[in-house]
């Protein structure tokens, strides 16, 4: 642990320039999956701007409760049914999952199949719940 501390009191440069290189592919990481936007957001990009939610959950998670006008695109068929979705190429896609985990890598593949504006709701339905926002059973 000594050697660490020697290292950076030596090379303060080097370091900086390590963390800087670190926070910025952390930082192009996150919105290859399209934006991150929480629960007030999504409301509003629903109500004035048409944009379509986009459920990946499972069949059995998405029936204990869902947002209201949610597609069910499972993760795990997602690239088999990504062509249901090419209606909506020119609306706001909101990509929703239980915890926020798969929706980035949904979004990227969105994007690449030439969709406009891909979002993504951070927490998932896990943020929507512990906001008491209202679901559809």
């Amino acid at each position: 642990m000594q050697q660490v501390f020697e290292f950076i009191g030596n090379h303060p440069i080097l370091v900086g320039l390590f963390i800087t290189l670190v926070i910025a592919l952390i930082v192009t990481e996150r919105k290859k999956g399209g934006e991150s936007i929480n629960a007030q957001t999504l409301v509003r990009l629903v109500n004035k701007a048409d944009a379509v939610i986009v459920d990946l959950r499972d069949k059995k998670e998405f029936s204990t409760g869902h947002i209201a006008s949610a597609i069910n695109l499972p993760y795990g068929n997602f690239a088999n049914r990504i062509e249901e979705l090419n209606q909506y190429k020119e609306r706001p896609v909101v990509l929703v999952c239980k915890m926020g985990q798969h929706s980035s890598a949904v979004g990227g593949k969105l994007l690449a199949a030439g969709f406009s504006d891909v979002k993504r709701l951070s927490g998932g339905m896990t943020e929507w719940t512990g906001s008491n926002l209202p679901m559809v059973k």
